[in-house]
């Protein structure tokens, strides 16, 4: 079941409705039943193996709890970690492993073939196995105390709004939320409701008027391209997937809250960001929160967080580690190596995740040298080279494989061919068109024009725009097509 189709809306409109008038008791069934009916729709045998996968860390986290040593809560805290990356690893890397075991073999004039038979990767496996493990690691840490009924637990993983891409939320955000529940309040159903619209109109009516341009770019071989064209696939890219996802996150943000429910932001303006660790401070925030408290920070030797909010947003740069020589340099490239990992089994989503350590180690080496440039020249600046390097950056993110990602950027140094233009008109003008209108959009919500202050303008404002943001999806729901972050 997609977010972007009607059977959603109509199952999110019976559910939220059901929710207020049962007790609370009865809303966790609800919860729960909701959600294994809403995965049920893409493979109704794959809810046996999230249940599986869940009973392993309720049960291993009541062992850690309960171990009298603590060589006794390392070892089943180990336990969890292997059940829960071997299932990963299966589902998501054995063709991986084994082409690539394949490729070495060949090197070498060995026949290192292997007959795997179809392996189908469960629809948000990355997802929900981070949200298990991060309860079982926080179990373990002492930063809250096991559920003991499983039911709870099980609606915490399964959760439908954030099971499949997110926000990824801890034990102590949500489980709370679910067992205390909420009182109905009218303006749970408004802010839920305007989250719900604004998220289904960066899908349909911006990501996936985008996809069919940025598809057919992407399709065509790199030697019929110049530079202006790579520059244009990049951006149209980059737009398309933060439509994609941020609408995904919107939907997911307003469908919990229309059960009392509040997640985190996961998006907050990532391509005004106006430094690569800024442009983690706003994309995809949980995540990036996730590998700071969980791989980064312990890595690093530093103290871990404990909060889904503020991505990269970290204090410890210069800091000496305590654990590995490198100092913060080795975690953060294999942190963000392994974060390329999880996004794909490829070496192009490896490419991308060290692509952004490379940015980020960089931003940290030059952002004192130049305390003689003026403020503001200097955040402009600070943007064009932040914005325009994070886009580029989503070439191997896109492109079919390495070849094609090499290919591509070498056009980046052929300025004989910044004269060739390979796409039609109207792709060129569109990404232009959407990234002025973000640009614009960003600095009129910021803005403090005494008019716009006003309560009965801003009012105003906003009623047209959800009215033209509901007519726009009216035009545009009927073609359901999935979100990127489903195949992650």
């Amino acid at each position: 079941m997609f977010f972007n189709s009607i059977t959603y809306l109509v199952f999110l409109v019976l559910s939220v409705a059901l929710y207020w008038c049962l007790p609370l008791w009865a809303r966790w069934w609800l919860c729960l039943g909701a959600s294994i009916i809403f995965y049920g729709f893409w493979r109704i045998e794959f809810v046996f193996l999230i249940i599986f996968s869940a009973f392993v860390d309720y049960f291993v986290s009541l062992r850690i709890a309960g171990a009298a040593t603590s060589k006794g809560r390392r070892s089943w805290l180990i336990v969890s970690l292997i059940i829960n990356l071997g299932l990963l690893a299966y589902f998501k890397y054995t063709y991986f492993i084994a082409d690539n075991v394949a490729f070495i073999g060949k090197a070498f004039g060995r026949d290192w073939q292997f007959s795997l038979g179809k392996i189908i990767l469960p629809l948000g496996i990355s997802f929900y196995t981070f949200v298990s493990l991060s309860y079982t690691i926080d179990i373990y840490r002492r930063v809250l105390g096991p559920v003991r009924d499983f039911k709870v637990y099980l609606t915490y993983v399964m959760f439908w709004p954030h099971m499949i891409a997110g926000p990824i939320l801890r034990g102590h955000e949500l489980i709370n939320q679910i067992l205390r529940g909420s009182r109905f309040r009218v303006s749970h159903i408004v802010a839920g409701v305007k989250a719900v619209v604004a998220g289904l109109f960066l899908k349909v009516g911006l990501a996936d008027q985008l996809a069919p341009m940025v598809d057919d770019a992407f399709g065509m071989k790199p030697e019929l391209l110049g530079g202006v064209d790579v520059w244009t696939m990049a951006f149209g890219f980059g737009l398309q997937i933060y439509f994609d996802f941020a609408g995904y996150s919107l939907i997911a943000i307003g469908s919990a809250r229309l059960l009392g429910i509040h997640f985190p932001e996961n998006f907050n303006w990532p391509y005004l960001a106006i430094s690569p660790r800024d442009f983690w401070k706003g994309w995809h925030i949980t995540l990036s929160s996730w590998v700071r408290d969980y791989l980064y920070l312990p890595l690093s030797g530093n103290s871990f967080r404990d909060s889904s909010r503020g991505g990269i947003d970290i204090v410890t740069d210069g800091v000496k580690s305590r654990n590995l020589s490198g100092g913060l340099t080795l975690p953060l490239f294999l942190s963000w190596f392994l974060m390329g990992l999880w996004h794909g089994a490829s070496w192009n989503f490896a490419l991308w995740g060290l692509w952004h350590a490379t940015l980020i180690y960089m931003y940290r080496i030059a952002k004192n040298k130049f305390g003689w440039i003026p403020a503001g020249l200097q955040s402009m600046l600070g943007w064009c080279v932040t914005v325009s390097l994070v886009m580029l950056g989503w070439i191997p993110f896109r492109a079919a494989d390495l070849a094609d990602t090499l290919a591509l950027y070498s056009k980046l140094f052929q300025f004989s061919r910044y004269r060739t233009l390979g796409f039609r008109e109207n792709f060129y003008l569109i990404v232009f068109v959407f990234t002025a209108g973000m640009i614009g959009l960003y600095f009129l919500k910021k803005s403090r024009i005494a008019v716009l202050q006003n309560p009965w303008v801003r009012q105003t404002g906003e009623v047209i725009a959800v009215s033209t943001m509901l007519f726009i999806i009216f035009v545009f729901l009927k073609p359901v097509s999935q979100f990127i972050y489903f195949q992650f």
